[in-house]
């Protein structure tokens, strides 16, 4: 038999799950920084100045700008903000993964903008060699939409979490981030799939390994599209959502300790008296 506590743990997980779903998609579009982007950077000039920047150690600018851009959040954003909302944090966990959520989407259309800028250099002026710099626009931006996801994420999970459950709760980021890269390879198998029966060229907008010849902006602007469809569904979902009082999960009233054991030595005298009323009602 479960406890009255256990069972209050799983729906208080149950609860969250969907707004942990809601981050996949998001997940799915980091995917592409580490991919297609790094690609991207192979066919553009890698030299800013004398130095050479390799296009594999261009996932590090989101890295940077949260790195730079935490302290600023933190020191200057949230005391700001604070004054406006009242809250302590400046903002709820939730609308801080929305931000997020908000900020993936436009860098997926950022991302699809500087492709056609590198294909329309490339092959209408003859320029094989555009600046890597221009990259750095979505991954910039990616990287504050990081931020705001990943810390709200596990700042939320850790508040609302039952005590004995955090550290398993705080890993379901990590949870998400696998399951969005999954997602990645699953929705480009099945946009060459689909893309390839129904193209003129009978070729799927990923298909082959030359992106001068591919359709990389479009897959960018379906993440966007289907990110920002995802937002509208985290804000159902973020709505449906009732935080936790700021009470300790086992002083709240709806909980109770777990029964005590059964048997006479350990029973109160009024937890024996009515056992033998039931049993008396049932001779007669």
């Amino acid at each position: 038999m479960c406890t009255v506590t256990q069972v209050e743990e799983v729906k208080i997980l149950t609860r969250m799950m969907p707004i942990l779903l809601s981050t996949i998609i998001m997940n799915t579009c980091l995917a592409q920084l580490q991919t297609f982007s790094i690609q991207q950077g192979t066919l553009m000039n890698t030299y800013i100045g004398k130095l050479n920047i390799p296009a594999a150690s261009i996932p590090i600018i989101p890295l940077v700008f949260m790195t730079l851009l935490i302290p600023v959040y933190e020191f200057v954003f949230v005391p700001f903000v604070r004054r406006i909302t009242g809250h302590p944090n400046g903002i709820t966990e939730l609308q801080r993964v929305g931000v997020g959520l908000v900020l993936s989407a436009i860098s997926m259309v950022i991302a699809g903008m500087i492709e056609v800028k590198r294909k329309h250099k490339f092959n209408d002026h003859n320029e094989h060699h555009i600046s890597l710099f221009w990259l750095s626009f979505h991954y910039a931006i990616f990287g504050i939409a990081d931020m705001f996801t990943l810390v709200g994420l596990l700042e939320f999970f850790y508040k609302e979490a039952p005590q004995d459950m955090r550290s398993l709760s705080t890993s379901f980021s990590f949870l998400s981030l696998s399951i969005g890269y999954y997602l990645s390879t699953a929705f480009v198998e099945l946009i060459n799939l689909v893309t390839g029966r129904i193209g003129k060229n009978k070729k799927g907008w990923l298909e082959g390994r030359d992106l001068n010849q591919n359709h990389v902006e479009l897959f960018y602007w379906f993440l966007a599209i289907l990110s920002l469809l995802n937002f509208f569904v985290y804000l159902l979902c973020a709505k449906w959502y009732k935080y936790q009082t700021s009470v300790p999960f086992e002083d709240k009233g709806m909980l109770r300790k777990d029964p005590p054991p059964r048997n006479h030595e350990n029973m109160s005298d009024s937890y024996v008296s009515s056992l033998r009323n039931i049993a008396s009602n049932e001779e007669h």
